[in-house]
């Protein structure tokens, strides 16, 4: 009789950690799905920028600065590691900054926010930044999942056990980036 209670006891282990296990893997991929949608929305981003830059520049060239800026940080954020997700979200949030600012640059030139190619241009970007902001929610939110699971009992034994570990949060973490961008003339 107790061979057969260990048995069932055993049986009934192993399924727990079974199912704790594929939780935590779906959990993980939940993650990495998440990280590619951002990733996939902020590459289109970037793709969109030289026509932003090279559209504004015909109507503004003497806002060389701002352009300039845009441009750097395009460069600097693609050469961001993908999975250095802190020091892509500094990066990315320096660039949303500066494009607040070339778009208040643009609001000074009417014949520039009359075209429709700039019109169409900010359009996209608006769209493509609300993308990101959805992409980046998801993905938050698929970390929240993993870690509470890697942290809580009893799945945080199977965690453990199978090197699972805590993501880490896409967010911006200066200040200064999360402020509506300052614009003076």
């Amino acid at each position: 009789m107790t061979t057969w209670f260990v048995l069932a006891l055993l049986i009934a282990l192993s399924v727990f950690a079974i199912l704790f296990y594929n939780a935590l893997v779906k959990k993980r991929q939940m993650v990495e799905e998440g990280w590619s949608g951002i990733d996939v929305q902020l590459k289109r981003r970037a793709n969109l920028i030289p026509n932003l830059v090279e559209t504004v520049k015909a109507y503004a060239s003497h806002e060389k600065e701002a352009l300039e800026n845009v441009t750097r940080l395009r460069t600097d954020a693609a050469a961001v590691s993908g999975s250095d997700i802190a020091g892509r979200a500094k990066v990315e949030g320096a660039l949303t900054q500066a494009l607040g600012r070339l778009f208040a640059v643009a609001e000074e030139y009417p014949d520039l926010k009359a075209s429709q190619n700039f019109s169409d241009l900010h359009n996209s970007l608006d769209e493509i930044e609300n993308a990101i902001q959805m992409a980046r929610r998801y993905y938050n939110g698929a970390v929240r999942g993993l870690n509470v699971a890697v942290e809580s009992f009893p799945s945080n034994l199977i965690a453990g056990q199978f090197g699972f570990q805590k993501a880490e949060y896409f967010e911006i973490e200066d200040a200064a980036e999360r402020a509506v961008p300052k614009v003076e003339f």
